[in-house]
């Protein structure tokens, strides 16, 4: 089966570690591009490779300030990806209540035994 391109929709684009931390740093708040490099320790045209996927999905956008490009997180771009974990939260919820009801039920006293 045929790999599908990076740029064909979030999911694939942030399957790249690399720009899930472009997107961590974003998150902060908006960034020119030489803040990322410092900040991800890669070199400028690899940093603005990554940034081209990301705008070419629309997880990020890019506004001219001066002499400067100013990068940062379109939020809405990756609710695709909220939603679909979203489906797996209640499977999560039912998983830690039955470990907490395990945990509520194991003697205290027991533990105290063995030490």
């Amino acid at each position: 089966m045929a790999r599908a391109a990076t740029t064909a929709d979030v999911f694939n684009a942030v399957a790249e570690p690399r720009r899930r931390e472009i997107l961590d740093v974003l998150a902060e708040g908006e960034r020119p591009v030489n803040d990322l490099v410092r900040a991800l320790g890669l070199g400028q045209p690899q940093v603005s490779k990554h940034l081209r996927v990301l705008r070419e999905v629309g997880a990020v956008e890019v506004r001219d300030e001066g002499r400067q490009r100013l990068y940062r997180l379109n939020g809405r771009a990756l609710k695709p990806i909220h939603d679909w974990v979203r489906r797996y939260e209640r499977s999560w919820e039912e998983r830690f209540a039955s470990l907490d009801a395990v945990l509520e039920e194991m003697d205290p006293t027991e533990e105290e035994a063995h030490d």
